[in-house]
């Protein structure tokens, strides 16, 4: 079958960005089945699709990167400098993760992800609490919001996004404090709520699906995706400030060097949950926004044509301006041997051998 064109349109400043950070950006999107990385070689945008099964959250940590997907967690890593030691590197690749382990998560639709102390920490939006994950188990629970009664698999609430700080879950994202099963359906523009952790303090609620609370230079940001609105929060009074309003369905965000990289999504018409949204109209394309934080502007816009749909989550690759990404059924994950400061590339055994 013929890989879909993945045609897109952006703004000259966005390349400008990426060069002047040093720095890609990756981004997934649950509908078309990928990890999108957007490089650059100072001419162009360089975009490189990687195939995983409904993507979600994404997490970087060092030289170690997870995927969450439909039911396992995917863990890489490019702690060697494998890239340098191709014999063809034809697509002139700065840096490979090379598949390392499979975690069988099975259907719990996790959503954001992220390293803390020694271990990865998910939002597991299927029982509507956090979790770690053991080899024991599908996962183990660590925290739950206080209205959930019981961890069952009925996304009561629909939590969401996870914000962490000296490597704890700090502040969390529902689209609502129902707990019943997907309760969080019966009013999405008004019952989103951002949560501390581990109070379970609602330091707002009212919020149309937020999504993707980050802690950036010791403020507190919110997606409130429903409105397309960029907010900044005060975590003791509660208090709003709108740093920008999109007018689009916004979700997915990251930070680096003064700018955030915003993912943008399209309504489909076959969206039962989005299609009333009054963001609609403005969200006829997925994709990337950059915003200047410090001097609150918008620098530009990336926008796929077709192909791409949903944007779940984006992160910032620092230091590496066209990263690849080597699954575990790649020819060339079966080939390389790294370990401490080596690197072998070998021709895999064969089973008969």
């Amino acid at each position: 079958m013929e890989e879909k064109r993945l045609d897109i349109e952006y703004d000259q400043q966005i390349l400008e960005v990426l060069e002047e950070i040093q720095s890609s950006i990756v981004f997934s999107t649950y509908q078309a089945g990928k990890l999108l990385v957007l490089g650059s070689n100072q001419e162009k945008i360089t975009q490189i699709p990687f195939p995983f099964r409904k993507p979600m959250g994404i997490a970087i940590q060092g030289a170690k990167l997870a995927v969450a997907t439909i039911d396992s967690i995917e863990f890489l890593s490019n702690k060697e400098e494998v890239a340098n030691t191709m014999t063809n590197n034809v697509h002139e690749f700065d840096t490979l993760y090379i598949h390392r382990a499979t975690y069988n998560t099975s259907s719990l639709d996790i959503h954001d992800i992220d390293f803390g102390e020694g271990q990865l920490w998910g939002v597991n939006t299927g029982f509507s609490c956090l979790c770690v994950f053991d080899v024991n188990y599908n996962f183990v629970p660590r925290w739950k919001p206080h209205f959930i009664t019981d961890l069952v698999p009925e996304d009561r609430c629909h939590l969401n996004g996870m914000a962490m700080q000296d490597g704890l879950p700090k502040y969390v994202t529902a689209l609502s404090s129902t707990d019943h099963k997907e309760g969080w359906r019966s009013n999405i523009m008004r019952s989103g709520i951002l949560l501390e952790v581990p109070s379970s303090r609602v330091i707002c609620d009212g919020l149309a699906m937020p999504h993707s609370p980050r802690i950036i230079e010791g403020e507190l940001y919110v997606l409130e995706s429903g409105i397309g609105r960029l907010l900044k929060i005060d975590a003791e009074s509660g208090d709003k400030e709108i740093i920008v309003d999109f007018g689009m369905f916004i979700r997915g965000m990251s930070y680096k060097d003064g700018y955030l990289f915003i993912g943008k999504s399209k309504i489909r018409e076959s969206s039962d949950t989005f299609n009333h949204l009054e963001v609609k109209e403005n969200s006829a394309h997925a994709g990337v926004i950059v915003y200047d934080l410090k001097n609150r502007k918008t620098i530009g816009q990336l926008d796929y044509l077709d192909t791409v749909d949903e944007i779940f989550d984006v992160q910032v690759i620092p230091g590496y301006r066209k990263p690849a990404l080597i699954g575990k059924l790649h020819d060339m994950a079966k080939k390389v041997i790294t370990f401490e400061g080596n690197i072998f590339w070998r021709a895999p055994k064969k089973d008969n051998e």
